[in-house]
């Protein structure tokens, strides 16, 4: 007769035998495991089943582990920067780390290398974003080595842009289409929000700046006829740092119009610190955000148009709409006629 289940032998491993102690390979793999959302109080039950009672991960492996993350963090931020940069993005993330009475703010900054791919430049801990603490971030950047990107993408922070004009005054500017739809939204009634932000995609997708203009200008129009003044103020607002990226390859729009690549990696750190809730103090949250980012840096997705739009870029190429006008051309004959990209 077959066992019942009160009568199934207990679990034994043929890969791992009992009483096997910690390894520091072994320990690396929990940091890993760590780094993917797993709590280290979760590490004890699991893995003393696997390795035995003398085995347990205790608190102490998770801290030794750490300070190993802290020195490699050391060594990051302090590498010098021999790369060619031509589009940075920046943004302060607010995770409410510690138990500070103000949150702790993470100041971000993500680069485009020239062959097109994104790596990320700088993390550093700040209170808020202001333009000291800007400023420090991007010296420090400037002082091993960064050469002034072309473009520079960010949210409203007025701190952010009075940096960037201190340390890189030829870097231009492009204001984050995401942050203006929702300071748009704020400012109507729900029942309006909806037909809202859909008109508002249409404006950030037009395919030129003065179609661009039309649609802004239709949208104001719209705004204004629904009682929404203060709204339609907001529209033109910082108007010229919106539409900088018409001067760009339409094939980098999508990656320019946005600080998408700092959100989007912040979306993955958040899902992984809210789940093991370990975000005490704010040094060790650093550090562990840090290595986070790195493992998800791995999947970031490069610039579309690949290495020969980069160095077009580089090269001081000119852009009108996203297309590519070459150097003996100063503007197409016909306003409709396409001239060939890149």
């Amino acid at each position: 007769m077959a066992d019942t289940p009160g009568h199934i032998p207990p679990f034994r491993s043929s890969i791992l035998p009992r009483g096997r102690s910690l390894t520091y390979p072994t320990q690396r793999l929990f940091a890993r495991l760590y780094l993917e959302g797993m709590s280290s109080g979760d590490f004890e039950p699991a893995f003393r089943e696997l390795l035995g009672s003398r085995a347990p991960l205790s608190s102490s492996t998770i801290l030794r582990l750490k300070e190993d993350w802290r020195a490699e963090y050391t060594v990051w931020r302090t590498r010098p920067i021999t790369e060619r940069y031509v589009y940075i993005w920046s943004d302060g993330i607010y995770l409410g780390v510690g138990t500070e009475v103000e949150h702790s703010c993470l100041l971000v900054v993500i680069g485009a290398r020239s062959d097109g791919r994104k790596e990320l430049l700088a993390m550093e801990l700040g209170y808020r974003e202001s333009t000291n603490s800007w400023a420090d971030v991007l010296r420090d950047l400037r002082d091993r080595g960064l050469e002034a990107p072309l473009l520079a993408v960010g949210d409203g922070a007025l701190g952010l842009w009075a940096a960037l004009r201190e340390v890189f005054p030829e870097t231009r500017h492009q204001r984050c289409w995401n942050h203006k739809a929702m300071n748009l939204t704020d400012k109507v009634s729900k029942r309006l929000q909806p037909e809202l932000r859909h008109r508002l995609r249409a404006v950030w997708n037009a395919p030129s700046r003065k179609e661009c203009e039309l649609r802004r200008d239709e949208l104001a129009g719209w705004l204004h006829g629904r009682g929404q003044d203060p709204a339609a103020e907001t529209l033109f607002r910082d108007w010229d740092d919106l539409t900088t990226f018409h001067d760009y390859p339409a094939e980098h729009w999508i990656h320019l119009r946005t600080s998408n690549p700092v959100e989007s990696v912040f979306a993955g750190v958040r899902l992984r610190t809210n789940v093991s809730k370990r975000m005490r103090r704010r040094d060790s949250a650093l550090y562990l955000v840090f290595k986070i980012t790195q493992r998800l840096e791995l999947g970031w997705r490069p610039l579309n148009g690949g290495l020969t739009l980069m160095t077009l870029l580089l090269r001081g190429a000119r852009f009108v709409d996203g297309i590519y006008i070459p150097a003996d051309v100063d503007r197409p004959s016909d306003p409709g006629e396409e001239v060939s990209a890149a």
